[in-house]
């Protein structure tokens, strides 16, 4: 299975981007892990929030198949324990899904037209964070779950 994190903007912060980079590297040593920077929008300082969740959304639709497991990064998602999206990542890998796309929004989320094209939102916590910093925790979330599923060290229970 290949798994892909669409992401809105490149990061400004170098410290972020490098960790990214190194969370990249470690996955790739289980599966296939392909980060997918979708631009800013120019001028988006004059759209309204709904008109730049439109945008955002109908670029990140072109970057999804139609067989793609897409799950949106999203505060209303489930929550789950490391150990528990393991599991879940484990039972994704043995359905036959070959491409699995996480989705990171923009400042303001998805359209609901994302909403409606996902088959699963996940939130990493009740607390609000950045779309820029989210990409290095939810990074080493996915590098821990691959940990857990093959019963390394890394995660402590």
């Amino acid at each position: 299975m290949n798994i892909a994190l669409i992401m809105i903007g490149k990061t400004d912060s170098k410290n972020i981007e490098t960790i990214v980079e190194d969370y990249l590297r470690r996955i790739n040593y289980y599966t296939r892990f392909e980060p997918i920077v979708i631009p800013d929008l120019k001028n988006a300082r004059n759209l309204t929030e709904e008109e730049q969740k439109r945008r955002e959304s109908e670029l990140i639709l072109k970057q999804i198949g139609e067989s793609d497991y897409v799950v949106l990064l999203d505060e209303r998602g489930i929550q789950m324990r490391s150990v528990e999206f393991a599991a879940w990542l484990q039972k994704r890998m043995n359905s036959g899904i070959k491409r699995l796309c996480f989705v990171i929004g923009g400042p303001y989320g998805f359209s609901q037209e994302l909403y409606d094209r996902a088959n699963s939102m996940l939130s990493l916590s009740k607390m609000t964070f950045s779309h820029q910093i989210i990409r290095a925790i939810f990074a080493e979330q996915l590098y821990r779950g691959f940990t857990i599923l093959n019963n390394e060290p890394y995660h402590h229970e």
